[in-house]
């Protein structure tokens, strides 16, 4: 990796539009993590069940698998820039549709208005990564990517901090008794209908208030110049691509780890609120674990992303995979506050894995399949809509024999790090290129 070290991670041509890019990544990153904790929130003040409830990330990550083709065409046949700018209209309007959805009070506008922000979030994120990843030389692709995508766990701490302190601890809905007991479902219908309006208004606050910092943002993006990405008139349709794509068996295969580590990532950091609520703490500290877990999430990233430079990212994926398989077990088999504090380290060996399977699975495609093949990784996060639900039904059991039904409900992370490790393992021995 010695030439790699003599090799800028940004060159200054790209400097300024690396950094506005890159925001985008802080930007996305406080959407996801404000929204996790909402799966809680809303099942305690809608009065639903908790696979219900996760209906919130089946509505949010379903945006990806909706948008991430029409944002990709979009994109090849127009621009970057004009992808991004496109994605931030609907991310804000999105946000912005939360003030009559708190109106109404009905979960499934709510659910419309995530679905809309994640319309936006599909065009960001099919747009930034291969234009991060274009950024500069392509033997520091991953490493670049990486960079930026450290920047995704600051958005999400702030996203956490938001939903911490106000909003899951200014929830009427939550107030509990003298014996730690929620008193909300006791009261009479007058008494809950007021708190409901009070604790979805809290809800929604924070979203109107991001749609206008979005707004803002599109409009610096809108005003500055930002670089194009070579023109090549010869791309070839789009069904040429999809068929070169289908035959990579890296790229396929890593379509299929991201959508299982996004699985894992969304449902480790959704149902740490349900772990520690079996212990008996509340929703507003479990939310503290949280954003001590991302504060890990986010350390460590800088962290590998430093070690990329000296140790192959084929093989610190799959060291890292196998870090997490052993962790998921300790959630899984030891009860008490060290299961908590293992599904907490988790995020330390999830860090790197995003950015490093987007990475591999794209390194050696075409310029005109890498917009496709972007898209394929995005939709692929559709894994953060489908698994949380399977895995709030078996919660929703609350105990399956001898066990704690949350506890066995990580056997799903499990899973996805297994195949994680597989995908690692596979590239370092079978793609080496």
């Amino acid at each position: 990796m010695n030439n790699t070290e003599k090799i800028p991670v940004v060159s200054k041509e790209f400097l300024i539009p690396f950094i506005l890019i890159t925001s985008l990544f802080s930007l996305w990153g406080f959407a996801n993590d404000i929204t996790n904790p909402m799966v809680a929130a809303f099942k305690t003040v809608m009065e639903i069940s908790t696979a219900k409830a996760a209906l919130v990330q089946f509505a949010f990550y379903g945006g990806y698998a909706t948008m991430a083709i029409p944002a990709a065409l979009f994109v090849r046949k127009y621009s970057y820039k004009k992808g991004i700018l496109l994605g931030l209209s609907l991310y804000a309007f999105g946000a912005l549709l939360f003030y009559p959805a708190a109106q109404f009070e009905v979960f499934g506008f709510f659910l419309g208005s995530l679905y809309i922000i994640t319309f936006g979030l599909a065009f960001l994120e099919t747009t930034a990564n291969p234009y991060i990843l274009s950024m500069g030389d392509d033997r520091t692709a991953t490493q670049r990517l990486n960079l930026a995508q450290a920047f995704n766990p600051i958005g999400s701490l702030f996203g956490m901090f938001v939903a911490s302190k106000f909003i899951l601890a200014a929830l009427d809905s939550e107030i509990r008794n003298e014996a730690g007991e929620l008193i909300f479902s006791t009261l009479d219908e007058a008494k809950k209908a007021v708190i409901r309006t009070h604790d979805l208004a809290i809800i929604r606050n924070p979203y109107v208030i991001l749609g206008a910092v979005v707004i803002l943002m599109l409009i610096v993006i809108a005003l500055s110049k930002m670089p194009k990405r070579a023109k090549n008139d010869d791309q070839g349709s789009p069904a040429e691509s999809f068929k070169r794509l289908f035959a990579n068996g890296k790229y396929r295969e890593g379509v299929l780890a991201q959508l299982f580590y996004v699985a894992a990532q969304i449902m480790c950091w959704t149902f740490i609120i349900q772990y520690a609520d079996n212990l008996g703490i509340s929703k507003e500290a479990a939310q503290n674990y949280n954003i001590v877990a991302m504060t890990i999430f986010l350390t460590s990233r800088f962290i590998t992303t430093y070690l990329m430079k000296y140790v192959n990212e084929k093989k610190l994926l799959m060291i890292f995979a196998l870090c997490a398989m052993a962790t998921m077990l300790g959630v899984i088999f030891i009860e008490g506050m060290m299961g908590l504090y293992l599904l907490i380290a988790t995020s330390a060996f999830m860090s790197l894995m995003f950015p490093t399977i987007y990475g591999i699975a794209l390194n050696g495609l075409s310029e005109e399949d890498s917009t496709l093949g972007a898209a394929g990784l995005v939709m692929a996060i559709v894994g953060g809509a489908l698994m949380p639900i399977l895995q709030g039904k078996i919660i929703d059991e609350e105990t399956i024999g001898s066990m704690a039904a949350v506890n066995v409900s990580f056997i799903l992370p499990f899973i996805c790090f297994c195949v994680i490790a597989f995908y690692g393992y596979r590239t370092l021995k079978v793609y080496t290129d």
